[in-house]
């Protein structure tokens, strides 16, 4: 029996082999899109494994600081302490700003989230679970332990508003929901960067203090100085992180708190499902939008160029035809070329998934499962593709052997 598709691949093969790495590319493209979906989704659960929180104790009727603000009282982590069941309780604030180098070293801005943690050892809620390098803040003031994707080295001084701190340590995979690296500061410090205001604005708030009676009266000559005092001071963190004792459920501790402290509290799952089924959700439908188009245009890409080369060989079929080959044997052999095509494609396109991967920006997770199911719907879409061709196949008149 001739192989058709054997030997129409080999005849015109350089066609064959360029529109598989076409189609690779476009495979590539597609597992490269699942793999930034899955990134993402591994960013937030690295953020709340990062937290070491069990619970995230947050302003009332809010989502908590990922989604959207929340302000508590630093004092609020107090009474938490004081809860059946609770182990330690943190204050902690997160800020997404840029963050520069000191002018001396350069000046390079990135993009990060800078986290205010309680100064203290590993093990502390919010404070980095370990370290590539340095040490764990210590100080009250002035030190930092950066992400090793912003790029800022050991020793370096970094600019955060108008303070200068110290990197004294750096962190690997610490990084937000957005993606966006982490920047660890002590809380004080964090707490004045959240809320500072540039010197202008100092002023006119100052003055316009200074001119209401309320707050200016001669018969007290403190309260002023006092109520500006009460001003440049911040007294908020976004959220209370809350470790729980062994033995004792979540739920067990956040109940009292929601009951007695009117405040929201969140578990794990709960935060989890925050993340992923809100923050994430628009950008998934997106995601998944591209996957749609990109697998209509690898199904026609396919379709178009194996009913091309079906029709570069008419005369081919013609006599096989004449011969008594049955259309089951041709359809087969025209479908063992758009499995072929697909195979090249998709060995092309993990291929170059796996090179420019490491390149993104973003974290792109590449996880064998979606690789598999790749495989298969790459197959099932050749296969449909191949219909087309098929159908002209099955057309052709044995009588076109032997005409003109």
């Amino acid at each position: 029996m001739i192989s058709l598709a054997g030997r129409d691949i080999m005849h015109a093969w350089g066609k064959f082999v360029f529109t598989g790495v076409g189609l690779g590319l476009l495979i590539g493209v597609t597992l490269t899109m699942a793999g930034v979906y899955r990134g993402m989704v591994d960013d937030a659960k690295a953020l709340l494994d990062n937290s070491g929180a069990d619970l995230w104790v947050v302003q009332k009727d809010t989502l908590g600081p990922y989604a959207e603000s929340s302000s508590l009282y630093d004092d609020v982590y107090r009474s938490i302490l004081g809860i059946s069941g609770v182990a330690r309780a943190a204050n902690i604030t997160y800020l997404t700003m840029q963050v520069r180098e000191a002018a001396s070293e350069g000046g390079r801005d990135v993009r990060a989230m800078v986290v205010g943690v309680v100064a203290g050892g590993p093990g502390e809620p919010g404070q980095p679970s370990y370290l590539v390098s340095g040490r764990q803040i210590t100080r009250g003031h002035y030190e930092a332990v950066a992400d090793i994707a912003t790029g800022f080295q050991l020793g370096q001084r970094i600019q955060i508003r108008r303070n200068h701190y110290t990197v004294v340590g750096l962190t690997r995979r610490m990084v937000s929901s957005g993606g966006d690296p982490m920047v660890f500061i002590p809380l004080k410090d964090a707490q004045e960067a959240q809320f500072l205001k540039d010197n202008d604005a100092i002023v006119q708030q100052r003055r316009r203090t200074a001119g209401n009676p309320a707050f200016n009266r001669p018969g007290v000559p403190d309260l002023l100085s006092q109520v500006i005092a009460s001003q440049s001071t911040n007294s908020f963190v976004n959220a209370v992180l809350v470790q729980i004792k062994p033995g004792v459920t979540a739920e067990e501790v956040a109940e009292p708190i929601r009951r007695w402290k009117r405040l929201q509290v969140y578990t794990r799952t709960q935060m989890e499902g925050i993340l992923v089924g809100k923050l994430i959700a628009t950008s998934a439908k997106q995601i998944g939008m591209f996957l749609v188009i990109l697998a209509i245009v690898s199904a026609a890409i396919v379709a178009f160029i194996i009913y091309t080369l079906t029709l570069g060989k008419i005369r081919e079929i013609a006599v096989l035809k004449l011969i008594g080959t049955k259309n089951r044997t041709i359809a087969g052999m025209i479908m063992q070329q758009a499995v072929g095509l697909g195979v090249i494609g998709f060995v092309v396109g993990k291929v170059a998934a796996s090179f420019w991967a490491p390149i993104f920006p973003k974290y792109v997770l590449l996880e064998p499962g979606d690789a598999i199911r790749g495989f298969f719907a790459v197959m099932v879409i050749c296969v449909l593709a191949s219909l087309l061709a098929i159908r002209a196949a099955l057309k052709v008149d044995p009588a076109e052997a032997i005409g003109g």
